[in-house]
């Protein structure tokens, strides 16, 4: 099965404060707010919702095709994506910008402090994704370029692909016409507890009328597993055990590609939320998104270990 990725690329740079920011803003001088933190270093590391769930599929021995743009400073991850034998078929590079860049400062007491510059994220990737089996294909539609997403969702229901909604951090950006259009004849949407009661806002509907919409809503609760609700059922998946949590950042991506892999190999939706689960621990055990690595075998195994057979 053809699996495409929509969503982002982007370089994390990540930078550690060794004190507290509350020691260095006086809170009533908020309203004149200047302040200069220096840092013990910065790490850069390969990000984006795109590439996040198109490496930890990789690692799942498959080739997913990203659906994105990157900026002139792609050199790095082009390599990368090459060593994880990720095709660039998909990713337009758009010379006159950088690529998206998320700039995360975190303090002694996990405090953190974000400036995001969404660089080439600006413009559309533009590609035409179901050249050829639109019925052998799956598309997860993930936060990136707002008009990509609703573009790609209504290319996928003219030709009747399946595709997957994962609004994510995107859900800001949408209005409740065009959330509701967007999910509508979808054949899953995928949040965290927190997004999935944006979206009930957004849309003045309830979980059960948003079913609706959708064939299956995942939602996702982290160390507490996920819940896989139908029109019939709402079935709880426990998560996989996880040794030393060292970054939970990447995990909902990595889920996403378990997930993925489950229903491109025709598991069902409980199993394939499983194999989502175990995938996700996989990468809260490293520091960044893209730093974990498995043979399949591996994945296999440790699948056995918290669920019995696939």
């Amino acid at each position: 099965m053809n699996i495409y990725i929509s969503g982002s690329m982007a370089y994390d740079r990540i930078m550690d404060f060794p004190g507290r920011f509350s020691d260095h803003i006086l809170p009533d001088k908020i309203h004149i707010l200047n302040v200069c933190f220096t840092v013990n270093g910065m790490r850069e590391k390969f990000g984006g919702t795109a590439g996040n769930v198109a490496y930890s599929l990789s690692l799942l021995n498959e080739r997913p095709v990203i659906l994105a743009t990157i900026g002139r400073d792609y050199a790095n991850y082009f390599e990368w994506l090459k060593k994880n034998n990720i095709s660039l078929e998909g990713i337009k590079i758009i010379d006159e910008e950088f690529t998206a860049g998320a700039y995360i400062t975190t303090d002694k007491a996990d405090n953190q402090i974000t400036g995001f510059n969404p660089g080439a994220m600006k413009y559309q990737a533009d590609f035409r994704l179901l050249k050829s089996n639109p019925e052998k294909s799956i598309v997860l539609i993930a936060p990136g370029n707002l008009q990509d997403m609703k573009d790609y969702a209504k290319e996928c229901r003219s030709k009747g692909t399946p595709y997957i909604c994962d609004p994510g951090q995107s859900l800001t950006q949408w209005d409740k016409d065009s959330l509701i259009e967007w999910i509508d004849g979808s054949m899953m949407l995928i949040t965290n507890d927190y997004e999935l009661e944006m979206i009930m806002n957004a849309t003045d509907k309830s979980r059960k009328e948003l079913l609706d919409l959708t064939k299956t809503i995942i939602t996702t609760f982290g160390e507490k597993g996920s819940m896989v609700s139908t029109a019939g059922s709402n079935i709880s998946v426990p998560a996989a055990k996880a040794g030393d949590v060292v970054d939970p950042t990447g995990a909902g991506d990595a889920f996403r590609a378990g997930l993925l892999k489950g229903i491109a190999t025709g598991k069902g939706i409980e199993t394939s939320a499983k194999m989502g689960a175990v995938a996700a621990v996989y990468a809260v055990e490293k520091y960044g998104t893209q730093e974990h690595r498995y043979t399949y075998e591996e994945f296999n195994e440790r699948y056995r270990s918290n669920f019995g057979e696939v």
